[in-house]
């Protein structure tokens, strides 16, 4: 069979990337009205940088990293997500300061985990999301996370559900994490060794464990929403006010934390149920504290990331497409003469932005209609000796199977109004 694609990782085929350009457009637009801009960084970053960001003790550092030294012996990592890097080069570049007291700001791309590929997600994975950085006022929680389900809709995706929690602030997570420990700590020997480890070192990561044994003791555990301060409540309470006042209704889920150690105050998923058990197709929340901790000033952030296969693989399940998009128009040619007559005219449509297609091999005329019509070509041009004597093409409509004789000046007009 020879050579294949590594595992985790799959070809995404032009029959495929109709839908892909059909979300990255809806996304592009629908950011560009909420006054975000785009960033690119880098696929790989110094390993600090996700130590220091995410938390060396989540399972994305500790088990999921695509990690490797280059040439001069530097820890390098292929980006495992994308919100530390954008914050890394918010403080680089002193975006802050160039751009206002808040800066919006989206990427797409791919991101790399080390993790048991599945329906919908794989070991490069590709995600867009924003990140809103230098406010901490509710109303800007509550409309990404109008944004994220605006994108949604305009996609073909209804009906989806926003849940939403509070983590807390630090001291909120101080208070959490003793509560946890007290909690698990009559249950740990039962329980797995990564839970037994996360119990020392980040009791909160045991929320996020998938082995059966231990979900019915994590099931029972305190929920955080119940160790939070006043005004990180207070917090919650407003943003569900404003989604409120958005016409939207989000879904308390007391148990909702998220997997990365950056997260303040509001945690937030959004879920396709069509997706069975994996059907977060966007997640994300605040990091208050993580510019700080990336050695800026204290700055309030908030943002989200959306798993593009996830999304691909929901609108298939719903048989949601882009709208047909424009024609190819083919050309046929009755001799290996009229070629070149046939190439400048093909040249001039698609200067035209007519997408135009043209056979180069010597095939029967016959051949050449089969090709269009595997194509769904609906028109096709016909050139031939006697019609470049009169200055003339045939014009057919594959769909009516009807035909016209008109001349080359008229062509470009007739084809934008078919």
């Amino acid at each position: 069979m020879g050579i294949k694609a590594p595992r985790g990782t799959v070809d995404i085929l032009p029959h495929d990337m109709e839908r892909w350009h059909f979300v990255e457009h809806i996304v592009r637009q629908t950011l560009n009205c909420y006054g975000y801009q785009e960033i690119r960084t880098p696929i790989f970053e110094a390993t600090e940088l996700f130590i220091r960001g995410i938390g060396d003790a989540t399972d994305i550092v500790n088990k999921e990293m695509y990690t490797f030294q280059d040439k001069k012996g530097r820890s390098i990592t292929l980006r495992p997500e994308n919100t530390a890097a954008v914050v890394r080069a918010y403080l680089e570049h002193n975006l802050g300061s160039q751009q206002g007291s808040l800066v919006k700001l989206f990427y797409m791309g791919p991101m790399f985990r080390y993790e048991r590929p599945q329906a919908g997600r794989q070991r490069q994975f590709y995600q867009f999301g924003t990140e809103a950085i230098g406010s901490m006022h509710p109303g800007v929680d509550a409309e990404i996370i109008a944004m994220i389900l605006q994108i949604f809709e305009q996609i073909g995706l209804v009906g989806l559900k926003a849940e939403i929690n509070s983590v807390g602030c630090e001291e909120c997570r101080t208070n959490y994490r003793t509560v946890l420990i007290k909690y698990f700590h009559t249950h740990i020997s039962q329980m797995c060794s990564d839970c037994q480890m996360r119990l020392e070192k980040n009791p909160m990561r045991i929320l996020d464990c998938k082995v059966p044994a231990c979900q019915s003791y994590i099931k029972e555990c305190p929920a955080v929403i119940d160790s939070v301060c006043k005004p990180c409540r207070n917090h919650l309470d407003e943003v569900i006010k404003y989604l409120h006042l958005m016409n939207i209704s989000p879904i308390i889920n007391t148990r909702l934390v998220r997997g990365l150690d950056y997260y303040t105050r509001t945690a937030f998923e959004i879920k396709d149920e069509s997706l069975g058990t994996q059907n977060a197709v966007a997640a994300g929340g605040r990091y208050d504290n993580l510019v700080r901790n990336m050695g800026g000033i204290i700055t309030p952030a908030i943002g989200f990331a959306a798993g593009m296969e996830r999304i691909i693989l929901a609108m298939k399940n719903k048989g949601i497409g882009p709208a047909e998009k424009q024609n190819m128009l083919y050309i046929a040619t009755t001799s290996e003469g009229v070629k070149d007559t046939a190439s400048a005219l093909a040249q001039k449509l698609r200067a035209g932005n007519i997408p135009v297609e043209l056979s180069w091999d010597k095939k029967s005329l016959k051949s050449q209609f089969r090709h269009a019509a595997n194509m769904n070509a609906r028109h096709v041009i016909v050139i031939g000796d006697e019609e470049i004597n009169q200055g003339k093409v045939i014009l057919k409509d594959m769909v009516k199977e009807e035909q016209r004789l008109v001349t080359v000046e008229e062509l470009h007009n007739l084809l934008i109004n078919l």
